[in-house]
């Protein structure tokens, strides 16, 4: 008999567990494949309908979303227990895409009532705009993924709430970069990896659009790049060129006050000859 759920849809073994309050049922089931992460799925993530996830806290709040601490498990079964980060874009009501016309040029709604609505910034179009943001970030961080540039595994996206790979340990967010205080080759180790990231989106064509040493995470000594909801066509955005060189001169700046030769320059140049 074939499985109207489809082939990976597993059936929950009720036990006496249910969800209380902070928890809910594993949203994975209801999802659509393409709101799922990149294939092959890592052996850590939890695709069980019996499945349960429990708010944790929250990591970090910001102004357009909230990054809040969920575990998904399943009762009883130690084996089948993750911490991933939920990050949820605010409603209508909450949310500030003041800055979003910047990194949307180019990008083009997939209804035209829908791109007039975030246009013209009404209440419906900022709800469009939260949802479109959510999706955004999760296509980038799959192709990043596929493209073998280091970020978060993205999970699974879901209307408003995108769900990644926690990086950290036992509910310890990796410190940012900004928080590093390391020097000498350790420092030099660090930026070739940066290096490495910039270079990476520019051989895809993109520029981060707001890297910093605040969205750069260093988990024990690896540089992981968070915050791709603004990721940028260089060529299809006629802010591309200035949000690529910002990009590097931002991380070049931060590395040059802590005594590292870096030239921003040469690493911009360096960037834009990836993309052609």
């Amino acid at each position: 008999m074939n499985n109207f759920f489809g082939d990976d849809f597993v059936v929950p073994t009720f036990s006496d567990a249910e969800p209380g309050d902070g928890q809910r049922w594993s949203t994975w089931p209801a999802i659509t494949p393409s709101e799922r992460g990149p294939q092959p799925w890592p052996d850590w993530i939890v695709t069980s309908a019996a499945a349960i996830d429990t708010e944790l806290g929250i990591l970090k709040t910001g102004k357009e979303a909230d990054v809040f601490l969920l575990e998904r498990a399943v009762p009883d079964e130690p084996a089948q227990t993750v911490l991933l980060a939920a990050k949820r874009y605010r409603s209508a009501e909450r949310s500030d895409f003041h800055r979003s016309s910047v990194y949307r040029e180019g990008r083009i709604e997939r209804r035209s009532r829908d791109q007039r609505a975030v246009e013209r910034g009404t209440a419906y179009g900022r709800s469009v705009a939260a949802v479109a943001w959510s999706y955004a970030e999760f296509a980038a961080l799959s192709r990043a993924y596929e493209l073998g540039i280091p970020v978060p595994y993205p999970v699974q996206v879901n209307g408003t709430e995108l769900l990644l790979e926690f990086i950290g340990d036992d509910g310890e967010t990796a410190p940012r970069l900004a928080q590093s205080d390391a020097v000498g080759r350790e420092l030099a180790d660090l930026f070739a990896q940066v290096v490495d990231i910039v270079l990476g989106f520019a051989r895809a064509g993109c520029a981060h659009g707001d890297l910093s040493p605040y969205n750069l995470l260093v988990d024990r000594g690896r540089v992981v790049v968070i915050d791709l909801p603004q990721l940028v066509d260089v060529v299809a955005n006629p802010n591309g060129m200035a949000l690529l060189e910002r990009d590097c001169r931002n991380v070049c700046t931060w590395f040059a006050r802590r005594g590292l030769a870096c030239d921003v320059d040469e690493l911009f140049a360096r960037a834009v000859g990836e993309l052609f």
